[in-house]
């Protein structure tokens, strides 16, 4: 900050000459707090007279990032204002990239055998339904664990997994006691 700024600042937080505020700067370097506390002591201006600004808000107690929160505004906006069309291609997209983020996993005995993305599994279902459920079935009695892994929460799938995988388990237990 420049000397004039600080002398035009100082005159107008303490209501004093351009002289005397000044001399304040220079009796105290060119800090301006000093200077404030220099002519407190010379009595030129009371605790009173100072005034304190700010721009905070007193009863805030978190930080709120203006950037994000106009970010998730316009979102909100933009979301509303999607035509149905653009509302399925953000849906398929979403969609996609839950599907390709996603591993498909075939373990037996603790290890890994196959890893694919869910994708390929859903698109070999399609094409194939029965062919790929029989030979996934065929694959849980020749103790193959299936799983679903990835950044998503699919715990209910996996457990869906686990559960068919106890049941022919049990089937196999049967089997072999007769």
């Amino acid at each position: 900050m420049e000397e004039f700024e600080k002398v035009e600042k100082l005159r107008q937080r303490a209501n004093i000459s351009y002289e005397e505020a000044k001399e304040a700067l220079d009796k105290s370097e060119g800090d301006l707090l000093d200077a404030m506390i220099y002519l407190e002591g010379q009595g030129k201006i009371s605790a009173d007279e100072q005034t304190s600004r700010s721009t905070t808000y007193e009863g805030q107690t978190d930080l709120v990032n203006v950037r994000d929160t106009v970010e998730k505004e316009d979102r909100k906006n933009k979301r509303s204002e999607r035509t149905l069309g653009q509302k399925l291609k953000h849906l398929c997209h979403l969609i996609w990239i839950k599907l390709k983020d996603n591993k498909f996993l075939v373990e037996r005995r603790g290890e890994t055998i196959v890893t694919l993305p869910v994708w390929v599994l859903i698109l070999a279902l399609f094409v194939s339904f029965w062919t790929v459920g029989v030979i996934l079935i065929i694959g849980l009695f020749f103790e193959c664990r299936y799983e679903i892994a990835g950044p998503d929460d699919l715990s209910m799938v996996n457990t869906a997994f686990d559960k068919a995988g106890d049941v022919v388990d049990k089937v196999k237990d049967e089997v072999d006691k007769l």
